[in-house]
């Protein structure tokens, strides 16, 4: 495993911000970090880079014990934190060198043009940092995390600040890096974690509340599926009282309905045997997953 954590707990005075969570992500995977505001994310963040100290647990990054041998584990590590620090005055080459020359890089000029390349600063690379926009700002923070090539990537709302092309653009070297690194990924934008990530660990309150792969939650327990039937004759409320596997029906009109379930297949061949039963045409039937938005709303309220 390339990150593990260990019964960690952080607390500011009596205020609890982590409490005793555990978790492991290997080699290759992109986990989305997902979380209300003050759950705890960035909190677990700052202690796995070891930026922040734990009151207990353990954290091991790559083998390597955080508390213990920070410096080292650091090395291991790229981290583009949520406030995103920058030089502002300096130009985005001479900003790139500056981190370099602190992870003691190799080859500097090299990585900083391969850097700019891979996150799309080519455009914006002869300005200085005050001079570029929030989303160009980003690409340099990201730029930064992966100019000593670290074998695992901390990402704190990544695409804060982007348009929606550059969002897609990000989105695309993310999943390209998960290839090879290691990735922990925190934001707020739904949709994004559905197209970057496999796994989803969702923090409310300091605690883990889910930790699994993204189709397992979308169709497990804490993931509906909405079936919508569209009949060509007015359907009575009367005919569906007998579905099983049924959570909830809602009728739109005289001719159409949706189901909320988590057994969908078996919704479906309900309502195809009822069909044949009372002599009705549909028209139309269809079955959607319970979206990420909505299955972050049941665990965090």
């Amino acid at each position: 495993m390339s990150i593990i954590v260990t019964n960690l707990s952080k607390s500011y005075g009596l205020q609890k911000a982590v409490n005793n969570i555990n978790f492991s992500i290997k080699k290759g995977e992109i986990a989305g970090f997902l979380g209300p505001n003050g759950a705890g994310k960035s909190t677990t963040m700052k202690m796995i880079t070891g930026f922040l100290s734990s009151n207990s647990g353990n954290i091991e990054v790559c083998g390597i014990p955080v508390a213990a041998n920070d410096v080292q584990a650091k090395r291991k590590i790229g981290y583009l934190p949520e406030s995103n620090p920058l030089y502002f005055d300096m130009y985005i080459r001479e900003y790139l060198s500056f981190v370099a020359q602190v992870y003691k890089v190799k080859n500097t000029k090299q990585k900083i043009e391969e850097v700019i390349q891979l996150v799309g600063l080519t455009k914006e690379v002869n300005k200085k940092i005050i001079q570029l926009s929030k989303g160009y700002k980003q690409r340099v923070g990201l730029a930064a995390a992966l100019i000593h090539d670290p074998e695992v990537l901390i990402l704190d709302e990544p695409t804060s600040g982007l348009d929606p092309n550059q969002i897609i653009e990000i989105r695309d070297v993310i999943k390209k890096l998960g290839e090879q690194k290691t990735i922990l990924f925190s934001s707020h934008i739904m949709q994004e974690v559905e197209a970057i990530c496999d796994r989803v660990i969702i923090i409310n309150k300091g605690q883990i509340v889910a930790d699994d792969l993204l189709n397992n939650l979308q169709n497990g327990k804490a993931g509906m599926h909405f079936v919508s039937v569209v009949f060509k004759e007015k359907v009575n409320k009367d005919m569906f009282g007998n579905l099983i596997d049924c959570n909830q029906i809602v009728f739109q009109n005289e001719h159409s309905f949706t189901v909320q379930t988590i057994h969908p297949e078996s919704i479906r061949k309900q309502i195809m045997q009822m069909s044949l039963d009372k002599e009705l045409n549909i028209i139309s039937m269809n079955s959607e997953r319970q979206q990420l938005e909505e299955i972050f709303k049941s665990l965090t309220n």
